[in-house]
């Protein structure tokens, strides 16, 4: 089936098969319909799961009988990282994270953070490589991950967390200097940077591309949220 990036709670994962990345999405939880990712290189079957949300029995059997090498958590916010204990329990994975937000996630959920992240780290998923990006603003260590497959002829493909949505940046909560430093990294390390056929999933909801919300940014930045 073509890949839509639409998936919902209780439902099948969506699968995306990448020359050398397969991508993985499903949805948990009810309430805030949380999305995670497991990302499985083709060549080696080595996995690493982007944020291990919640419901350890829907997150762990997609790994099959492959062990799972590490969780990058995006951001310390709690309904990104409910399972992390569990999941982490069960397979032994690394934890990864953007260095700020490291000591939050480790007081909310008891797990030690193995690798503490920022801009140009790179994090392998067997022969594939992610490249961390530092995005300040919805939280002060969230992070993205960049894969790029122009080498087989396709675009970047972008994890976002909550930093970017279809329709906007993530939430700021009414801090205007959360906001500015936000706008600011996704404008210019985002799209700045990408082209607009770069596909983004992001950590709530359905994807998108970069050229599809390029032309909105001065509206994102004249309103404020």
């Amino acid at each position: 089936m073509t890949y839509t990036g639409d998936v919902t709670v209780g439902g099948p994962p969506a699968v995306r098969e990448l020359p050398s990345l397969t991508v993985t999405k499903i949805a948990v939880d009810e309430r805030m319909a949380n999305n995670a990712y497991l990302l499985t290189c083709v060549c080696t079957g080595d996995q690493v799961l982007v944020d291990a949300a919640d419901a350890p029995e829907v997150l762990l059997p997609l790994l099959g009988d492959t062990d799972l090498a590490a969780v990058v958590t995006t951001h310390q916010h709690w309904d990104h990282h409910r399972a992390l204990p569990a999941v982490v329990e069960a397979t032994g994975a690394e934890v990864v994270a953007g260095a700020p937000d490291a000591d939050a996630i480790t007081e909310q959920t008891g797990v030690p953070v193995a690798r503490r992240v920022t801009d140009g780290d790179t994090i392998s998923v067997g022969d594939c490589t992610l490249e961390v990006i530092r995005i300040t603003g919805h939280t002060p260590g969230s992070i993205v991950l960049a894969y790029d497959d122009t080498a087989s002829g396709g675009t970047w493909h972008l994890w976002t967390g909550d930093s970017l949505f279809p329709g906007g940046v993530g939430a700021t909560f009414g801090d205007a200097a959360a906001f500015a430093s936000l706008i600011d990294d996704v404008e210019a390390k985002i799209f700045g940077r990408f082209d607009d056929a770069t596909w983004f999933y992001p950590g709530h909801g359905g994807d998108s591309t970069l050229g599809a919300e390029r032309p909105h940014l001065a509206e994102w930045r004249a309103r404020g949220w």
